[in-house]
């Protein structure tokens, strides 16, 4: 019974997410998923690497691979300024690094405020994203960044836990 009132609970406990911008979209991850904010810096770029693999580096003596969302998703090069943050994750026990072209802020959501994603052509395939959350001027795009960063063609190998 008690696991009953937990499920129901759980289900409008409020979401959070924080909101970064690649080019002229904002986007939305789990908070829970994120480590720490840092400015971008230069990587060691690995050889034979997707564009999109930035390279790695060193944080406190974790090699940590850096993924550049924007290439990723076909939105045009970056011009790395102060603005650029480098989002490090925690994805299934490992450490990942994506470079947004800004942090906008924390947004609480509820369940009811996430709307479906319209089957419609986009540059970020439907599995990857969790919902829009229309907020007052503006559209949120929720992303599944767990599923985007353990999916196959990222390349990234995920730690099997038992």
């Amino acid at each position: 019974m008690s696991g009953q009132q937990t499920d129901s609970s759980s289900n409008h406990a409020p979401l959070e997410f924080l909101s970064f911008t690649l080019g002229n979209e904002e986007y939305g991850i789990d908070i829970q998923r994120v480590q720490e904010l840092r400015g971008y810096e230069a990587v060691t770029r690995i050889a034979n690497a997707p564009d999109f693999m930035k390279g790695v580096m060193n944080l406190r003596g974790v090699i940590v691979p850096i993924i550049d969302l924007r290439m990723k998703f076909a939105l045009g090069v970056a011009d790395y300024d102060q603005f650029t943050v480098v989002v490090i994750l925690n994805i299934s026990g490992q450490t990942i690094g994506i470079v947004v072209d800004s942090v906008s802020d924390v947004i609480t959501l509820t369940r009811d405020q996430i709307k479906p994603t319209p089957e419609i052509g986009s540059t970020i395939e439907a599995d990857f994203l969790i919902g829009l959350a229309p907020l007052e001027e503006r559209m949120l795009i929720l992303m599944d960044i767990h599923k985007l960063m353990s999916s196959d063609d990222m390349g990234l190998q995920f730690a099997v836990t038992m």
